[in-house]
């Protein structure tokens, strides 16, 4: 299998993920980056009218693993660490997370990730260690 088939193939799996049909994300995988793109939607916000911290959290989780992910062809990683820095809110528009692997082992992933908003200001980071599962792509969901 081609690189470029195993990273269409990750983003049919992320398409196929249903907590998808609730955020209506976009995603781009290539060599060691993910992108991924959401429209803030008023749905998303806690009480006080701007994004929950848990979207922000899903969107650099996302485009972290992704971009760890596109490393490995044979099994599904996992998330086992992801630290995230808030940096202003959000109320509107649409927004980027731009993930990339920074260091790999045999076992252990790297990978950290910016949002971007609308005018391209950084609205949150985060930094996540991934690992890989016992779960083989060819059984996980979407990836076809």
């Amino acid at each position: 299998m081609s690189k470029n088939t195993h990273y269409r193939k990750l983003e049919a799996m992320y398409n196929a993920a249903p907590t998808n049909r609730h955020y209506l994300p976009s995603i781009k995988v290539e060599k060691g980056r993910a992108t991924v793109q959401l429209t803030v939607r008023d749905d998303f916000f806690h009480s006080a009218g701007a994004l929950h911290g848990s979207v922000y959290f899903k969107m650099l989780d996302d485009a972290a693993f992704f971009a760890a992910n596109s490393l490995v062809t044979d099994v599904m990683l996992v998330t086992i660490a992801y630290n995230v820095q808030l940096m202003r809110p959000v109320t509107g528009g649409v927004l980027t997370a731009v993930g990339e692997v920074t260091s790999s082992s045999q076992k252990l992933f790297f990978a950290n990730a910016v949002i971007f908003d609308s005018r391209d200001r950084k609205i949150a980071y985060g930094a996540g260690t991934f690992t890989k599962s016992s779960v083989a792509l060819q059984k996980v969901r979407g990836y076809q």
